[in-house]
Formats: structure tokens, C-alpha cells, sequence
């Protein structure tokens, strides 16, 4: 998932091209984008999306975020919207371990309602000051979170912090990506609003990769070719990665603990991000399922 398009619930004439879109993801908005006297119509709008089987169809992870859980719009939201082939609910500002725990058991209801037969994750949505305090509680808080997603509008904008100021930006992602490592969950990175700025959305996705996200918000489809290149390992990258996994088997099988691989120290640490780069190679095609893979007990760690 290294990109995923928001698309307002309220707009299906934006509907085909989403889907017909380069984008891993689409993240349809029952939220900010849709002002309050139409979303039902929005609820409505994607109810008939789903039941058409074209985005089962398009092979995307669909996602739809929600309206928050205190509003009086949360409950219809999951009511409608808990259908097969939704893969992700976006929840926005959480606000404690018992919100997430409410918000999942009422998103079991509403499966069971709609005769839903694979189970709806959630994307917990880290955008207010509290949330970011105990990020790694509202991670750990259900077995239905699937990841936490940065939200540095909602975030900052009110505070009168500087989204531009990198260094407040890297603070933030960085405590969300520990909090999401501490809950075994993956971490996914915020928006960026300057359409235009290309090189500040670049260089932002390439901190959010090396921080270990595994994708970027795009809010334009302008950005996903951008978001999609940024996410991809390198071909160095992987064949570094499938040279540490190739030794690790090697030194395994003479009793050797720490090695070196072009150069550089390997240990159990290396070898997890070895495999977790080979395996993204995998996921998009750019290695053969079979290619070497450690069976090292700590290097999944």
C-alpha cells in the first residue's frame, strides 16, 4: 500500500477513475470532505459502490474513513458501509483505549448485520495531542488495528505549529511509527497539501520510507505516481537485502553469529530488514516468490 488516494464519498462521478487509477489504495471520505447535510447521500453513494463489485473487481485495498466516533454521524457511517470488500476503516481522532474497543465492537455488529464474511480492520487516524501521547495504546487496543495513519492537519494547523518546519514534522512521525512498532502494527503517513510543491512531497514520502512507513496520503492523483516511486525498494536496495538473507542462510548453517555482508556487520537486526524489503520486492512482482528467504528465529523481530 504505498499509495492511497482520498476520494469524497459525496463526489461518485470521481468514483471510476479512483479505481481505474495507478493508486494501491482509495480511502473514499465520509469525513472533512462531505458537509454534514449530504452525507447520507455519500453513505448511499458508496453502499452502491460496494454492492457493484468494482472495487472488488479494481484489486485495491479499499478503505473508508469515517466520521469520528463521538459525532452523530459515526454509527449510520459503519451501518452503511460494512460491506465485503471493504478492507480498512479509517477512524478519526481517536480518544482512548475505550473508543477504539466501542468502535470495533459496533463495526462487528454491523458485519454480522450485512452478512460481511471477511473481517473490516481499522486505521486509527493519530491528529490531536492526546492521541499522539498514547498512540501506542490505541494501537495495541484491539485485535481489529491494522495501523496507525499520521494526521499532521488536524495536528498541527490548530496549534499554530509550522507544517513546513521539518524538524516538528520528523517528531511526530517518528513517535507514531514507534508507537505503531511498540503495537506490531504498520505505520502510514500524512497528506501533503501543496499540490504543487513536488519536491517537498518527495523529499517528506522518502523521510516517511526511511522512517519504515510503508506508503504516503496522496490528496491529488498527481500524486501517486510520486508516492508510488518513492515507497518501491531500490533495485540496490533489494539486491543488497537478498545478499544479507543469502549469508544469514550461509552463516546459520556453519553455527556463525555475526558476519559481514559487502562490507557491514550483519546480525538479527539486519536480517529483519533485509526480509521485510524482500518481501515488499515480492509483493509487487519485483522478485520471484521463491527468492532466498531466512528462516533465522529473531530475523522477523
Amino acid at each position: 500500500m504505498k499509495s492511497k488516494l482520498f476520494v469524497p464519498g459525496s463526489r461518485p462521478e470521481l468514483f471510476p477513475k479512483a479505481l481505474a487509477s495507478a493508486a494501491d489504495a482509495l480511502s473514499f471520505d465520509l469525513e472533512d470532505a462531505v458537509a454534514p447535510a449530504v452525507k447520507p447521500q455519500a453513505r448511499q453513494a458508496l453502499r452502491a459502490l460496494f454492492e457493484s463489485g468494482a472495487c472488488a473487481a479494481s484489486q485495491k485495498t479499499i478503505i473508508v474513513r469515517v466520521n469520528a466516533y463521538d459525532t452523530p454521524w459515526f454509527a449510520d457511517d459503519v451501518r452503511a458501509i460494512a460491506r465485503n470488500g471493504v478492507h480498512l476503516i479509517n477512524l478519526p481522532k481517536p480518544d482512548s483505549v475505550e473508543q477504539v474497543r466501542d468502535a470495533a465492537r459496533a463495526l462487528a455488529a454491523a458485519e454480522r448485520e450485512n452478512g460481511v464474511t471477511e473481517p473490516i480492520r481499522l486505521l486509527l487516524n493519530i491528529e490531536t495531542p492526546k492521541s499522539l501521547r498514547i498512540a501506542h495504546e490505541l494501537a495495541g487496543a484491539d485485535g481489529r488495528v491494522a495501523g496507525l495513519q499520521l494526521g499532521l492537519a488536524d495536528l498541527f494547523e490548530p496549534l499554530g505549529i509550522a507544517r513546513e518546519r521539518s524538524q516538528f514534522v520528523a517528531q511526530a512521525m517518528f513517535a507514531v511509527r514507534m508507537a505503531a512498532a511498540e503495537a506490531g502494527v504498520f505505520a502510514f503517513d500524512t497528506s501533503f497539501a501543496d499540490i504543487a510543491d513536488v519536491d517537498g512531497f518527495n523529499a517528506e514520502a522518502a523521510f516517511a520510507r526511511d522512517l519504515g512507513y510503508i506508503g504516503k496520503s496522496c490528496i491529488h492523483p498527481s500524486q501517486i505516481a510520486l508516492a508510488n516511486a518513492a515507497f518501491r525498494p531500490s533495485d540496490t536496495q533489494i539486491a543488497h537485502a537478498l545478499r544479507v538473507l543469502e549469508a544469514e542462510r550461509d552463516a546459520r548453517e556453519r553455527g556463525v553469529g555475526a558476519y559481514t555482508v559487502d562490507g557491514k556487520m550483519v546480525d538479527p537486526p539486519f536480517v529483519a530488514r533485509a526480509e521485510m524489503i524482500v518481501a515488499s520486492a515480492r509483493r509487487l512482482g519485483l522478485v520471484p516468490a521463491d527468492a532466498v528467504s531466512s528462516t533465522h528465529p529473531e530475523s522477523h523481530s
